[in-house]
């Protein structure tokens, strides 16, 4: 096997976008739609800044260390993507006989009557992700983080899942349709 001797990633960042390292290694990124901040530290990565972008760089990398560069540089391409364009994540809710209702009270997404159930079921809204509930079936998670927005989507799926029954017949719930 061929021993690499550096590995370089190099993260361009568009116009209209600003970036900016701190010396303690945390990584702010602003745009058209907001700020991300974020902490990268490591004892052998590096992470330098050029003119034109970002550069994550390992030298006589082992295995771990070529998979966390890599892993660097995939959260810095999502803080870019989400500061310029933003994440969406479709939702759906799907029910035969009891018709559940959804809403948003502050931080807190509320399913009631599900499967006729009289105590409704909650899911946390992380910070900085926007919850909104169309034609009383659709349901889009929409924000600037891509790791809060997913998550709140896997919380909204999570409060509506069958317990109890054959989850082949009984297929009431909230699924995840699409991500953009």
């Amino acid at each position: 096997m061929v021993k690499l001797d550096r590995i370089e990633h190099i993260v361009t960042i568009p116009e209209g976008v600003n970036a900016s390292v701190s010396e303690d290694g945390v990584v702010t990124i602003q745009g058209p739609k907001g700020s991300l901040s974020r902490e990268f530290t490591s004892t052998f990565l590096q992470l330098l800044q050029d003119g034109n972008g970002l550069i994550v760089r390992v030298d006589m990398p082992r295995r771990r260390q070529r998979a966390l560069a890599g892993t660097w540089n995939a959260h810095l391409n999502n803080m870019i993507k989400g500061v310029t364009e933003g994440f969406t994540y479709n939702l759906k809710a799907f029910y035969s006989h009891f018709p559940m209702t959804m809403a948003v009270k502050g931080n807190i997404f509320v399913v009631n009557n599900y499967f006729g159930e009289r105590v409704p079921r909650n899911a946390d809204i992380l910070s900085g992700v926007v919850v909104k509930v169309n034609n009383k079936v659709e349901v889009v998670v929409s924000g600037i983080d891509k790791e809060n927005v997913g998550q709140t989507a896997a919380n909204i799926e999570k409060c509506a899942t069958v317990k109890n029954r054959d989850r082949r017949v009984f297929q009431d719930g909230i699924y995840l349709i699409n991500k953009e």
